[in-house]
């Protein structure tokens, strides 16, 4: 059930479960940072903080472990690229087996580098530094992205231009290098857990196309102000080169 739409330029915004939309929807790539495993919610309601400052207790959503099978095939479905889902290390083996059993070919796990990461409050051991994210082809053929050999790592500060609303907000910048990495200009890309929009904003300041699904409200409202605010600025891709080449004549005019 979408309970409500906003197109935005080349973005199109839906408020609703993506369990539900996500089979309607044909795209070229998603690209989405879906709940923590439940481990991650668990324990967070039993961290205490050695700094006597209030430690957030509740994301706001459940964990992803019950329905990751759905979504994996869900996205797997509407794609007929890459599908790239950011997971704490705990998931990584839980959603390739997820992904292969829909009848997607994995390629690899990535991570990002976060150097201004949170220390662990409660001191009881080292803070998480990085979190990982993978990749997997939905399409035919042969895997095709923008980056040649470049390793799977990503150094983003967490920091970075936040709005500091949503609890796990990406960095524009690192969701700018995902999108810049894996895929085209004019090709559309769907975030099925929207969340603030970041996905988006990126895909538009790169010239990509955009979906982006988000069942809460709140989070919705946010992503539709900050892409409307992104669809106002200009964008930061150069046009592609024409495929057919250009015959100069000798006397230097087009021929």
């Amino acid at each position: 059930m979408t309970y409500r739409e906003e197109v935005i330029g080349d973005c199109r915004l839906i408020l609703g479960d993506c369990r539900e939309v996500l089979p309607e929807l044909s795209v070229d790539h998603v690209l989405s940072d879906p709940p923590y495993e439940d481990e991650l919610h668990k324990a967070m309601g039993r961290i205490k903080r050695i700094d006597g400052q209030k430690m957030v207790d509740d994301l706001g959503f459940d964990g992803i472990n019950l329905t990751r099978d759905v979504i994996a095939a869900a996205c797997v479905k509407a794609a007929s690229g890459w599908v790239i889902l950011f997971t704490l290390a705990e998931g990584v083996r839980a959603w390739r087996d997820d992904l292969q059993a829909a009848g997607a070919k994995w390629d690899t796990t990535c991570f990002w580098i976060k150097p201004d990461a949170s220390p662990r409050f409660n001191g009881q051991g080292p803070a998480r530094g990085a979190e990982c994210f993978v990749t997997c082809w939905a399409g035919a053929g042969h895997r095709k992205w923008n980056a040649g050999g470049k390793r799977g790592i990503y150094t983003h500060c967490v920091n970075t231009g936040r709005q500091g609303e949503h609890p796990t907000e990406k960095p524009v910048p690192l969701m700018m290098d995902l999108v810049a990495d894996f895929t085209q200009p004019g090709q559309t890309i769907c975030d099925p857990f929207m969340g603030s929009g970041t996905t988006g904003v990126a895909a538009l300041q790169l010239g990509r196309r955009f979906v982006g699904i988000e069942q809460n409200e709140r989070w919705f409202d946010l992503s539709c102000r900050r892409v409307e605010a992104a669809h106002r600025q200009p964008r930061l891709f150069a046009e592609p080169t024409p495929t057919k080449p250009i015959q100069q004549s000798l006397l230097g005019d087009a021929a």
